[in-house]
């Protein structure tokens, strides 16, 4: 049983993190490495902070957490050291605890009873139990390969070795069927590759996980666009079923505002895929935030990783843009009760770092100069409204112009569904009204024996929503294949998580 007053014991708090001035030096994880001995102490004092709450809402799909962690039971586990068995139940449920501890912005905290009221001391640190967790079964050795017993002789096809794809794929292959995940990039991860920062996650957590997953069995096939260098009919006739995981990578973009074209305004994504090459080795980046005043439209993830990445290429100044008031600082029950995902303004590591941050402005035109490259940014102070049909729309609320320094431009706004790609045409799958994968009750798409999972199927997410959604999937297609199933499927297909209900 846990211990009710712990939270009355142990103040919340979160792990140290290195100097300003030297992790902007480097591309390692922010976080200190700290003593085993050290860390271990913190972590089971936070995690006896994890009180018998009655009704963990923590765990709740609608709420807290969409796999369904069984966070009170490791909670208590890490709490008495029981660390072996604290990895147990939480792979149970997770494939890749290691990642979500790191990436995932950690709903289930924000459910966690002690985030009622701030006089608890606020919530439970789940998200730094988890990795703690997590990275100790790594460095004992407990995370082991988990081979299937026997084969079911069927094939499946996975295209897409994002963290939807991974999971299914880990989950499918653990049940007897022979997996083949297709990547069209070079590496292996997709956004865990190539979009998220290295300060963020370290590429060698997943490559590791990688390796479990090829001594268990799982192929990986890299540099192969399926539909163009792996055809639809090759496809078909190769695989008894074929699970979608292509993500939602289609960049949304503002191409009315005057000066888009300008050299040096470009897309996130197109400045962190390069700059991740760069960590791999690959050489220099064409886009360098080295020198330079940089200016990112957007208030998000993506922003917060473009903000750390121009501080560690060295900008001479970094401003970020929402169009949105700035947030309050504690959680109003008017605009978001508990449980929901309260309304809050996030910081990142990267906002201590360096830069400034705007709230309720917009660029009203991007400034060249005669070589046709951006130099400077107007902006406008601005209202968010909705109108009759529930479409955003910026007003304007002042006449006063700022024009600001800017040499590169990076719009992380968010993205806008699936990319176009010959394998949807090839299967004849039509994307829905907002441009992503839709599905029936058993994840299968209209191409029969095809299933969709991940941001491809709900639009860009969480971390933690594609590897629920990839859990599930794997579901699915075992009982499509075998008619029944013993894996776990955390999430149904019309899930949505309290806060945007």
């Amino acid at each position: 049983m846990a211990d009710p007053y712990g939270f009355l014991k142990h103040a919340r708090a979160e792990g140290a993190k290195r100097p300003v001035a030297e992790r902007t030096a480097d591309w390692a994880e922010v976080y200190v490495e700290q003593p085993r001995d050290v860390r271990d102490r913190q972590v089971r004092d936070q995690a006896t902070r994890c009180m018998d709450c009655g009704i963990p809402f923590c765990h709740s799909g609608t709420a807290g957490c969409p796999l369904g962690n069984l966070i009170p039971e490791w909670n208590d586990l890490v709490r008495r050291g029981q660390w072996e068995a604290a990895s147990e139940r939480l792979h149970a449920t997770n494939n890749f605890p290691e990642f979500t501890g790191r990436l995932c912005p950690a709903p289930c905290e924000s459910a966690c009873v002690l985030a009622i009221s701030p006089l608890s001391g606020g919530a439970v640190t789940i998200k730094r139990v988890e990795q703690t967790i997590a990275d100790t079964a790594w460095e004992e050795g407990t995370v082991r390969p988990m081979p299937a017993a026997v084969s079911s002789g069927r094939r499946v096809a996975v295209v897409g070795s994002g963290p939807a794809g991974l999971a299914a794929a880990q989950q499918l292959t653990r049940a007897g069927h022979d997996v083949t995940v297709f990547e069209r990039d070079d590496r292996l991860g997709g956004l865990l590759r190539y979009g998220i920062p290295e300060f963020k996650l370290e590429k060698s957590v997943l490559d590791r996980r990688l390796a479990q997953m090829r001594a268990e069995g799982t192929r990986f096939v890299t540099n192969c666009e399926v539909g163009v260098d792996l055809t639809v009919e090759e496809l078909r006739a190769g695989f008894d079923a074929v699970v979608l995981a292509v993500g939602a990578l289609r960049g949304r973009d503002d191409r009315a505002v005057p000066g888009r074209e300008l050299a040096g305004v470009h897309l996130a994504m197109e400045h962190l895929v390069p700059a991740n090459r760069f960590c791999e080795g690959d050489g220099p980046t064409a886009i360098d935030a080295h020198g330079r005043h940089v200016v990112i439209i957007g208030g998000g993830d993506t922003a917060a990783d473009c903000l750390g990445t121009a501080h560690r290429q060295g900008a001479a100044s970094v401003l970020q843009l929402d169009q949105y008031p700035e947030p309050p600082l504690v959680r109003d029950d008017d605009l978001s009760p508990w449980p929901v995902w309260p309304l809050l303004l996030r910081s990142y590591p990267a906002h201590d770092e360096g830069g400034e941050r705007k709230f309720a402005v917009a660029v009203e035109r991007f400034v060249g100069d005669e070589a046709g490259h951006v130099r400077s940014v107007h902006l406008r102070k601005v209202r968010v409204e909705k109108d009759a049909d529930g479409r955003r729309q910026v007003i304007p609320i002042s006449d006063e112009v700022e024009e600001l320094p800017c040499d590169l431009a990076l719009l992380a706004i968010g993205f806008e569904g699936v990319e176009p790609m010959a394998l949807l045409d090839g299967l004849d799958i039509q994307l829905s009204r907002r441009r992503t994968i839709s599905c029936g009750a058993d994840w299968q798409t209209t191409a029969p024996g095809v299933f969709v999972c991940g941001d491809a199927h709900r639009g860009a997410s969480l971390v933690v929503w594609a590897i629920a959604e990839g859990r599930s999937v794997a579901h699915a297609v075992d009982s499509f294949l075998t008619g029944s199933s013993d894996l776990p499927a955390p999430v149904h297909p019309t899930a949505l998580p309290l806060a945007v209900r």
